[in-house]
């Protein structure tokens, strides 16, 4: 990897930060033979930011005729320990510092999604700076904390940055009086700790986030672990295939057509295996949340989701033998989206822009999209689509200038937006469109200039659209003053990749699973999980 000489003052190799590449990659080199491969854990965040209030509490109890066993530290005596309970109860407790702690950490990007943010991560890396991916609220690239140890490093980082006239940069700077410490009791004892090993006899426990929270099974053990941000993160380390038990049927429904439950396990597998990277920071590997794929346990599970994850046991979706971005959303809208359209980073050839019906109801070679009046005219189309008739495939959602104005200025203020102190929005126009009709920039008039928007941040910033395919229609008030916009489009979503609802549609017109991905991920392969294939490499 390139090192330029106005950046390089990194203590560290970059090979270091990409070593947790190695199995993946070792597995696909040519000279291991096709063998299937039969047991893959994930580790998963249930529970990702345990103490962030002191009100905080996580409960876990074993099933009946079952205990929990569990391995600490007590930083009370310093001691490890071992014991069994039937029932924990984790709560949060300051402890004061002996001394003030200053925590800094060197912000070299916030965005709305894990995708850009990677994109600015390989484009940072590319530059000679070492850097990781994290998520604090909004994804974000810091310089990697372990390289940049120091505040002389960090101010001779981002020195250098500024010089080369990068302006969006910025040292957060906190001053620590006490920290968080996890307290529990078994028995008469209280015990504080900072990391716990929870396991059972059976595999099998039960959750409770919160006081008011729902508790649920999960299969597979447990660990309490420090994160990147002062806090805790609960995660489980389950199998694969009970994992997907725990997915499959609260991303499409408990009760649906079988080639769509076959669709969406296949893509569900394919996206958590790629997808082990995303939380490298904090030492685990996917959310349990829609930033990652929503996963509830062993709470929810049916028969339909069980029996399509037994039928497509190891199955993934590939493409040059590599894992696909298996992206989904649940309403495209009626067209699906280019990676490129929705967020920065490397094409994917298999991640195109499809009309969303088994008919012809729309040539995208000859009426693109990416024209205003073509696509007011296709977003008022109604009938013919996959999607025909789900509440989510049409919609007008107003709202007004003083609401539009909340929305922005939440997001200026989130994102240390250099216009976060307008006073008022004057305008809001679309300036640039993908083929497939999705917003590539917004621009928003204030008081004070032009909040420019790309592709996902536009619902990042405001309120009203529930994907990036729509049109503005301005509303005035009795003096012909603006008051507002009318965000009138479809789909819900990024709409890149499968369509939920569009797969329902398909598996009832007798489409097979495998046919089904083939129309949402064109030029894709259906094979078994093997060591010979990679499950993600980065960008040269």
């Amino acid at each position: 990897m390139k090192s330029n000489s106005w950046l390089n003052i990194n203590p560290l190799s970059l090979v270091s930060s990409q070593l947790w590449l190695t199995l993946p990659l070792i597995l696909g080199m040519s000279f291991l033979s096709n063998l299937p491969i039969l047991a893959v854990d994930l580790k998963v965040g249930i529970v990702q930011r345990f103490g962030d209030e002191l009100e905080d509490e996580i409960a876990l109890k074993s099933t009946s005729g079952d205990s929990l066993t569990v391995k600490f530290t007590d930083i009370s005596t310093q001691e490890e320990k071992n014991l069994t309970a039937k029932e924990l109860k984790l709560s949060i407790e300051p402890q004061p510092l002996a001394n003030k702690l200053i925590e800094e950490r060197l912000i070299l990007g916030d965005y709305g999604t894990f995708e850009t943010a990677e994109d600015s991560a390989n484009r940072w890396q590319s530059l000679g700076i070492d850097v990781e991916i994290t998520q604090p609220g909004r994804w974000q690239v810091w310089a990697k904390r372990s390289t940049y140890s120091t505040p002389l490093l960090k101010r001779l980082l981002i020195n250098a940055i500024e010089e080369k006239g990068y302006r969006d940069v910025y040292i957060e700077t906190a001053i620590l009086l006490e920290k968080p410490i996890v307290t529990f009791k078994v028995g008469e004892n209280t015990y504080k700790t900072n990391y716990l090993e929870i396991n059972s006899g059976r595999n099998l426990l039960q959750v409770k986030d919160g006081a008011k929270g729902t508790w649920r099974n999960y299969g597979g053990t447990f660990t309490l672990q420090p994160n990147s941000y002062g806090n805790y993160t609960l995660v489980n380390k389950v199998n694969i295939e009970t994992y997907l038990r725990g997915v499959v049927p609260h991303e499409i429904g408990a009760n649906v057509p079988m080639a769509a439950a076959e669709a969406q396990t296949i893509i569900a597998r394919t996206y958590a295996l790629r997808n082990t990277r995303r939380f490298q920071a904090d030492n685990y590997e996917m959310c349990a949340t829609t930033h990652c794929q929503v996963y509830y346990g062993l709470t929810g599970t049916s028969p339909i989701s069980d029996k399509a994850i037994e039928s497509t046991k190891g199955l993934v979706l590939t493409y040059n033998n590599e894992l696909v971005d298996a992206l989904y959303s649940s309403t495209t809208g009626g067209v699906t989206s280019y990676f490129e359209d929705v967020w920065n980073g490397e094409n994917r050839p298999y991640l195109k822009s499809v009309i969303d019906s088994p008919q012809q109801v729309w040539n995208l070679a000859e009426n693109s999209l990416e024209s205003e009046a073509n696509f007011r005219k296709f977003i008022n189309l109604q009938n013919g689509f996959n999607e025909t008739g789900r509440s989510l495939f049409r919609w007008n959602r107003k709202s007004t200038l003083e609401d539009l104005t909340k929305d922005l200025r939440k997001y200026l203020e989130r994102t240390k937006h250099p216009l976060q102190d307008f006073k008022t929005i004057k305008e809001m126009k679309i300036v640039d469109r993908s083929t497939s009709g999705r917003i590539i920039k917004m621009d928003v008039t204030t008081d004070l200039g032009v909040v420019s928007l790309a592709k996902n941040e536009v619902r990042s910033a405001f309120t009203p659209p529930r994907s990036t395919l729509f049109y503005l229609e301005p509303f005035f008030d009795k003096n012909n003053k603006l008051a507002g916009y009318a965000f009138v489009g479809g789909g819900f979503g990024h709409g890149v990749g499968l369509s939920q609802f569009g797969s329902y549609n398909l598996a009832k017109l007798g489409w097979s699973a495998q046919r089904i991905l083939e129309f949402y991920y064109p030029g894709t392969k259906l094979e078994s999980l093997n060591n010979t294939i990679i499950f993600w490499q980065p960008s040269p």
